[in-house]
C-alpha cells in the first residue's frame, strides 16, 4: 500500500517531499504532470520510490481513460478530489497486490515508450531529409 497526501495545488506553494501534479479538469483529467497548472491536484509522498510507482499507475489509468467514468460537469468536465483519491486508493491497492508483476508491467511500458519516442524521432528525421531533397530539387 502506498501512502500519500492529496490536495488542491495553490500557486506559489513549494513542496519539499517527492510529489507530482494531476490535471483535474477537461478530457485529460487524471494526466500526471511534472509542472503545476491552475487546475490540478498535488500528490505528496514520503519516498521517491512510492512517487514513481504511483506516477506509473496514474499514467496508465489516464491512458486507458479510467477517470472518464467519474467526470461531472456539462461544459467543462472535472473530477472531485474525494472521488479521485478514493478510486485511486482502491485501484492502486488492487494493482500493487502482485508487486513483482507491477514492476514487470512498468518496465515493459517504459520500454514501449522509449521505442515510441525513437520511432517518432526517426519519422521526424525522414521528414527533414525529404524536405531537404525537395528544396534541392526545386532550387535547380
Amino acid at each position: 500500500m502506498i501512502n500519500f497526501k492529496m490536495k488542491h495545488h495553490q500557486n506559489g506553494v513549494k513542496y519539499a517531499n517527492p510529489h507530482f501534479f494531476i490535471l483535474n479538469k477537461g478530457l485529460n483529467t487524471g494526466k500526471p504532470l511534472d509542472e503545476p497548472c491552475p487546475n490540478c491536484f498535488v500528490i505528496i509522498f514520503q519516498c521517491s520510490e512510492d512517487c514513481e510507482n504511483m506516477q506509473a499507475i496514474i499514467s496508465n489509468l489516464w491512458r486507458i481513460k479510467f477517470w472518464h467514468q467519474f467526470l461531472i460537469g456539462s461544459v467543462i468536465p472535472y473530477i472531485r478530489i474525494n472521488d479521485f483519491a478514493k478510486n485511486l486508493t482502491i485501484k492502486s491497492n488492487e494493482l500493487m497486490l502482485d508487486f513483482e508483476q507491477h514492476k514487470k508491467n512498468v518496465a515493459a511500458l517504459k520500454l514501449l515508450e522509449q521505442k515510441e519516442k525513437q520511432f517518432h524521432e526517426n519519422i521526424n528525421l525522414i521528414n527533414d531529409l525529404r524536405r531537404v531533397i525537395l528544396y534541392r530539387y526545386i532550387k535547380k
